[in-house]
């Protein structure tokens, strides 16, 4: 452990192994898959720069600052910097921790973040039948009419700047979510290979309950019988991402209670921000003697749905999405190619869709500008992001966009026009196993 002055107060980035912080070789390989220096070409905007300032702070020569809190929070936290880094490098521990220690000092105080900060991580991602009901109001104002109504009174103009220049991209909230689409236990038609527990989330759960249904049907359709436990809430990746351990904790303490482990082969998720984070559940509750072995096994289970179906030997699909064909493109998300190393098996499954002519995607693996919430604590960056992540989809010619994160897939979708579709690649493939189904019935 490190060793720290009684006069710093470190807490977080005192929790860090030291070696973890010497570990950066400072070779530069990360420079240029680094969005934010890119952007700057700045030292302290890069990933070598900002472990320079943590080692700094860990050794008693920089205090923690509002000037580093800043810096920790224009890192988008895509994670390229790891697929690059020929040390390994554990970036995100690092920086999660650098953000929880900014928090932990207060650095960024100011009575406006302190009561968004409460609102957001502490009480609507802390307790699943607020954001439902949050979800259900926002439902019936959007399918009521009165959205556009508010749009076009002029009311908006009353509201801050920044949260007006949002509204437009609010996500639009399904009328069912996943509880009311999947049943706790379902069971597959054809033989049962499997058992896997499935993952609904949080926004995925108000915004893409039809991508959590397409994930089951493609689950059952591969012999894997599916629990999916009711109200599940937020994993926490949310409150890790932003400096907020001691409530991610708590996210993952009740998450494992919600999952018989030992009846599962596989804890399925189809978002990859998530997914990312909840393969780490071990090192989150380590020092915990009550679930730090129960989530050392989590770790072993959870599987990307790309993921899973590939390693299972998933069956390929006879129906075609399109009766004239499809040109597809696929952009990858951050935390799935870079935090999980999750590249080829998405494509596996896109290529195996009949009809489907996938293009690749020149950066395909750039951040799109989403980043959780980065679009909204940095619009100008994210903005920039989003409008090079659109012109290279616009180069292929595709119609489709897929994508396997909810971020990702409202930041591409809120940033290409109507005639480009953006889909998960699971819901590709449960569209082609249903038309399958239809043929076969004619």
């Amino acid at each position: 452990m490190i060793t720290v002055t009684e006069n710093k107060r470190l807490k977080y980035i005192a929790d860090l192994d030291y070696s973890v912080v010497q570990q950066c070789m400072h070779c530069g390989m990360c420079l240029p898959t680094c969005p934010t220096y890119v952007e700057t070409r700045l030292e302290r905007n890069s990933p070598r720069g900002r472990i320079a300032l943590m080692r700094s702070i860990v050794d008693g020569e920089l205090e923690v600052t509002k000037e580093f809190g800043e810096e920790m929070y224009y890192c988008l936290g895509c994670l390229a910097c790891t697929t690059a880094c020929p040390a390994g490098v554990n970036y995100p521990e690092l920086f999660e921790n650098a953000r929880a220690e900014v928090e932990f000092q207060g650095v960024l105080f100011s009575p406006d973040r302190r009561f968004w900060r409460w609102l957001t991580l502490r009480q609507l991602f802390a307790k699943p039948w607020m954001l439902h009901f949050v979800g259900r109001m926002l439902w019936a104002y959007q399918a009521s009419g009165i959205c556009g109504l508010v749009r076009r009174s002029g009311l908006l103009r009353l509201i801050p700047k920044n949260f007006r220049e949002l509204e437009p991209s609010t996500p639009t909230i399904q009328r069912k979510f996943s509880t009311q689409l999947i049943e706790e236990e379902e069971a597959p038609a054809v033989s049962k290979r499997y058992r896997v527990g499935m993952l609904t989330g949080c926004v995925q759960d108000m915004v893409m309950a039809d991508v959590n249904r397409d994930t089951v049907d493609s689950l059952l359709e591969n012999g894997c019988a599916v629990d999916t436990p009711r109200d599940q809430g937020c994993c926490g990746s949310l409150h890790a991402h932003n400096g907020d351990l001691e409530q991610a904790e708590i996210q993952a303490r009740r998450l494992l209670d919600q999952f018989n482990l030992e009846d599962l082969d596989a804890v399925v998720t189809n978002a990859a921000g998530c997914g990312s984070h909840l393969k780490h559940f071990g090192a989150l509750l380590k020092k915990d003697p009550d679930y730090a072995a129960k989530a050392r096994e989590w770790d072993s289970k959870v599987r990307d749905i790309s993921e899973w179906l590939v390693e299972i030997g998933f069956r390929k699909p006879l129906g075609k999405v399109n009766s004239g064909g499809e040109k597809v493109t696929y952009h990858e998300a951050c935390h799935l190619c870079h935090g999980q190393g999750i590249s080829q098996q998405p494509r596996e499954i896109l290529r195996s869709i009949p009809g489907v002519d996938l293009v690749e995607l020149s950066d395909a693996t750039n951040c799109c500008g989403s980043a959780g919430v980065y679009n909204i604590t940095q619009p100008e960056q994210a903005g920039k992001l989003q409008r090079e992540k659109v012109a290279n989809i616009e180069a292929t010619g595709a119609t489709v966009v897929a994508t396997a994160n909810p971020g990702c897939h409202l930041q591409i979708e809120n940033g290409v026009g109507c005639d480009v579709k953006v889909k998960h690649p699971v819901s590709m493939l449960a569209a082609a196993y249903r038309k399958e189904k239809r043929e076969g019935d004619e």
